[in-house]
């Protein structure tokens, strides 16, 4: 490790993409949000030219995900969609429970009055690795609206704005999820391939990556970065060769990068 100014500077060995393997870590992105990584292999790759990727600058890298499988908490999501929906989001108390393989969202919306609304959809990953979910039944006031629209004039559009949530879309009856741009840094991109309802948490996998959990079992928590650059506090890492280990005796290694 290095303390110099000059590290700040990447060398030609610094711009070498970090490898990135991970097993059973939960990782803080931002105060609100967290997502548990049961394993994953890939990069960390800088977002800008002259800075090497830096625990205390969570926008300084991407994860680059080739293969993996991480979870995030189905109620950990509904939380922070209430915290960082717009005020003039139209749906507003976001509740999201899971239904047998399908997920249902609860929310209210004001048409002249506040109204209850529940949407009943399935996901799926897309072809270009975001997160799709079908709706297939909205009911307003427990009132089936037929064909996403009928007597309340309620449509899927009605419901989610794309200007009031970064990285949220809607085509016809499905809303597409970015996640890159919809949850706090660090950002995870990658090829996502299959996205499931495992209760209590929804878990996507990547790279069509198989989830032996007792495989996986006898490898304990642990995050570990290899080549390229790292920047920690004062200190930068070069030719990178870190290894962190939860020392708990715990389900999952809780980490704060920053």
């Amino acid at each position: 490790c290095s303390s110099d100014l000059a590290s700040s500077v990447p060398t030609p060995g610094d711009l070498a993409p970090t490898r990135v393997h991970a097993h059973n870590i939960q990782l803080r992105k931002g105060p609100d949000f967290r997502i548990y990584i049961a394993w994953i292999s890939g990069q960390m790759l800088r977002t800008k030219a002259n800075m090497n990727p830096s625990f205390d600058e969570p926008d300084s890298f991407i994860l680059q995900i080739d293969k993996g499988v991480i979870r995030a908490n189905i109620g950990d999501i509904a939380k922070y969609l209430n915290s960082t929906t717009s005020k003039d989001s139209p749906l507003k108390n976001i509740d999201i429970q899971p239904a047998g393989e399908l997920v249902k969202i609860r929310g209210t919306i004001k048409k002249v009055v506040s109204l209850p609304v529940e949407i009943l959809g399935s996901l799926a990953a897309t072809p270009d690795g975001l997160v799709r979910l079908h709706v297939q039944h909205i009911s307003v006031l427990k009132v089936p609206v037929k064909g996403l629209l009928g007597t309340f004039d309620v449509k899927l559009s009605d419901l989610v704005h794309s200007t009031n949530v970064p990285g949220v879309t809607v085509s016809g009856n499905d809303v597409v999820f970015d996640t890159e741009k919809l949850l706090p840094p660090p950002h995870i991109r990658g090829q996502l391939t299959t996205v499931l309802v495992r209760v209590p948490d929804i878990e996507v996998i990547y790279g069509n990556a198989p989830n032996d959990p007792a495989e996986l079992a006898h490898w304990h928590n642990f995050i570990r970065f290899r080549n390229g650059a790292l920047n920690f506090g004062k200190l930068t890492m070069h030719n990178s060769d870190l290894t962190m280990i939860d020392a708990a005796n715990e389900p999952w290694f809780d980490l704060d990068l920053v």
